[in-house]
C-alpha cells in the first residue's frame, strides 16, 4: 500500500481509531494484522516469504539465547546465511548469473544464462536488515530474544517502516510494542503536522521534479548540458524528497500510535564534506553498515591498509544492497573514494584555505566546503540514477555542452511545472534551514490559534492543489 494513496488515505485513520479504541492486549494483534493488509496490498502471496525469514529468526533468536560454545555460532551463522539467500535469490540471482555467463564468455565458455525474472518482494532489503540486526545484537548479548512470536512478528513488519525503513534496532523498538501507548493530544498532532510535511516532500517536490528528470534520464542523448545538468540538480532534491518524505510520513504515522522511530536524515545536503554528508544521509543503513560490516572488519582502529579495504567494502556492498545492477556497485565505490580522499587532503585543503584567509568556520569557507561537498553528491547521483554506465558516463561528460536557456526543457514544463517546482524547493529550504537557529515550526507553535489554524490549513490545501498524484511509487521501495 502507498502512503500516497487514497486506499492508505482510509486505512491510517481506521487503524488509529481502532487502535485508540481495543484494549492494550488486543493492540498487538490490530497492528500485525494491519501491518500484513499494508503489505499484502501490493503482492499477497509474498507475505509468506516475509513469515518464513521471521520464523526462522524468531527460532535463531530463542536458541542463541539457550547455547552456548559453538552451537550459539553455528545458530548464527544459519540464521545469517538462510536470511541473505532468500534476499540472493529474489534481488541478485539474475545479475550474478548474467555477469558470470558474461565473464565465462571471455574466457571462451558459451554459457547459456538462467534468468529467473522473479518480482522483488517490497522492501526486502529493508526488513532483511532489521531481522539480520536483531540476530546480531542477541548473539552480543546487547538484546534478549524476544518470547514472543507475535511480538517479533511486529517488530520486523511494523508497517509505517515496513518498506522503506528506517531500519530499526531492536533496543530502540521492540520494547515499545509492550508498552501502552495512551491518547496523547500533543503527540498525535505533531504526528500529523510531520505527515504533512512529508507529503509535501513527496507530492509537491519529488514527484513534480520527476516529470523532468524521468524525461532527460530515459534517453539522455537527445538533451543538452544545460538539461542535463538541470535535471540532475532535479534529481537531487527529487531523491532527498522522496526518501525524507517517506521518512517523515512513517516516523509521523508512528508518532500517531505511540511509538517513536530513528531519525533518518538530517539535511544532508548542507554538509561541508562527504564524511558528514554520511552521517546525514539514511543514517539507519550507514549506521548499520558501520556496526555490522566497516567495525566487524577492523575500523579505523586497524591498521592504515585494512582501514582503506574496510571503508571501500562497505561501500561497495552499500552500493550492492541499492540494487543489482552495477550503477549501484560503482555509485558506493565511488562515495568509497570520496571520503578516503577527502580524508586525505584535509591537511593540504586546510593549509590552502589559511593562504588564502579563510579560517575555520568562516562564511566563505563554508560555502566552500558545502558547494564542493554538494557538486560531488551530485555526480555520484547521476551514476545512480542512470540507468546503465554507459548513460553515466554520457551524462557526466556532456555537463559543459549546449549550454542554451531556450533547451530547458518542454514549454509545457517551464510555464506549468517549473515555477511550482521551483518555489516548492524555496519552501522546503526555508523550511528546514539553519535548524535550531530558524526553528519554523516552533515559530508557527506561538502563533495564536486562529492564524496557526489557517497557516495548517492553507498548507494541506497546498500539498493538495499543487501534488501530483499518479500514485507513483516511493523511490526506495525498489530496494
Amino acid at each position: 500500500m502507498l502512503f500516497n494513496s487514497l486506499a492508505f488515505a482510509i486505512f491510517f485513520p481506521l487503524v488509529v481509531v481502532l487502535y485508540y479504541s481495543l484494549p492494550q492486549p488486543r493492540r498487538l494483534a490490530l497492528l500485525l494484522l494491519a501491518s500484513c493488509a499494508f503489505y499484502m496490498a501490493f503482492i499477497p502471496a509474498y507475505i509468506l516469504i516475509l513469515f518464513v525469514t521471521i520464523t526462522i529468526d524468531y527460532i535463531a533468536g530463542i536458541y542463541l539465547e539457550r547455547s552456548t560454545g559453538p552451537a550459539r555460532r553455528i545458530w548464527l551463522v544459519g540464521s545469517i546465511v538462510s536470511t541473505c539467500a532468500v534476499l540472493f535469490v529474489f534481488k541478485y540471482f539474475d545479475f550474478f548469473t548474467g555477469n558470470f555467463v558474461a565473464l565465462a564468455g571471455l574466457i571462451g565458455w558459451h554459457l547459456s544464462p538462467v534468468v529467473a525474472h522473479i518480482i522483488l518482494p517490497i522492501g526486502l532489503s529493508f526488513h532483511t536488515f532489521q531481522s539480520l540486526s536483531y540476530v546480531v545484537e542477541v548473539y552480543r548479548g546487547k538484546q534478549r530474544a524476544e518470547p514472543g512470536f507475535m511480538t517479533y512478528a511486529t517488530y520486523v513488519m511494523f508497517f509505517p517502516q515496513l518498506v522503506a525503513g528506517p531500519i530499526e534496532r531492536p533496543q530502540n523498538l521492540l520494547h515499545q510494542f509492550s508498552e501502552k501507548h495512551e491518547f496523547d493530544h500533543a503527540r498525535i498532532t505533531a504526528g500529523l503536522k510531520r505527515m504533512a510535511w512529508g507529503f509535501f516532500k513527496k507530492l509537491v517536490v519529488a514527484d513534480r521534479l520527476a516529470l523532468y528528470v524521468n524525461d532527460v534520464y530515459a534517453a539522455p542523448r537527445n538533451f543538452s548540458g544545460l538539461q542535463l545538468t538541470l535535471a540532475t540538480l532535479f534529481f537531487a532534491y527529487q531523491i532527498y524528497c522522496d526518501f525524507s518524505g517517506y521518512t517523515d510520513i512513517a516516523l509521523g504515522a508512528a508518532q500517531v500510535l505511540g511509538f517513536k522511530l530513528m531519525e533518518n536524515f538530517r539535511t544532508p545536503y548542507y554538509s561541508l564534506s562527504i564524511g558528514e554528508f554520511w552521517h546525514r544521509w539514511h543514517i539507519s543503513l550507514s549506521t548499520w553498515f558501520r556496526d555490522y560490516v566497516y567495525i566487524p572488519l577492523g575500523g579505523s582502529r586497524s591498521g592504515l591498509r585494512r582501514w582503506l579495504l574496510a571503508v571501500m567494502i562497505t561501500f561497495t556492498i552499500s552500493g550492492l544492497w541499492h540494487g543489482a545492477n552495477w550503477t549501484y556497485v560503482v555509485w558506493g565505490a565511488l562515495n568509497g573514494v570520496y571520503l578516503l580522499l577527502g580524508v586525505a587532503t584535509k591537511n593540504i585543503r586546510d593549509r590552502m584555505f589559511a593562504a588564502i584567509g579563510l579560517p575555520v568556520g568562516s562564511l566563505p569557507r563554508r560555502a566552500i566546503m558545502l558547494a564542493t561537498t554538494f557538486g560531488l553528491t551530485c555526480a555520484a547521483w547521476v551514476v545512480f540514477r542512470a540507468k546503465n554506465l554507459t548513460d553515466a558516463s554520457y551524462v557526466l561528460t556532456h555537463f559543459a555542452s549546449g549550454w542554451n536557456l531556450h533547451q530547458i526543457g518542454t514549454e509545457q514544463f517551464l510555464l506549468r511545472q517549473m515555477p511550482i517546482a521551483l518555489a516548492a524547493i524555496l519552501v522546503l529550504e526555508v523550511g528546514q534551514l539553519w535548524p535550531g537557529k530558524f526553528p519554523v515550526p516552533s515559530i508557527v507553535g506561538r502563533l495564536p490559534l486562529a492564524p496557526r489554524w489557517a497557516l495548517y490549513a492553507s498548507f494541506v490545501m497546498a500539498v493538495l492543489m499543487f501534488g501530483v498524484y499518479r500514485n507513483t511509487q516511493f523511490i526506495y521501495f525498489q530496494f
